[in-house]
């Protein structure tokens, strides 16, 4: 191969590169977002007064349970 040619081969390798890497970015950045927007709504004040009392719920019918055994 001659200068040129291989410049091409380059300019078509880093393409490559470059497609390969924009296929994966959008499903990496939608994990991100979804994984972002749990925590947002795990730390609302709805969603935690929610497992506080389930929390309690669950306490309260565990020690239940160990009284009448």
């Amino acid at each position: 191969m001659t200068g040129p040619e291989k410049d091409i081969m380059d300019v078509a390798a880093a393409s490559t590169g470059i497609l390969s890497l924009a296929a994966w970015l959008p499903p990496t950045a939608s994990l991100f977002t979804i994984v972002w927007l749990g925590i947002r709504i795990w730390e609302t004040s709805t969603c935690q007064s929610l497992v506080t009392k389930v929390r309690a719920y669950r306490d309260e019918r565990r020690k239940r349970k160990a009284d009448a055994s």
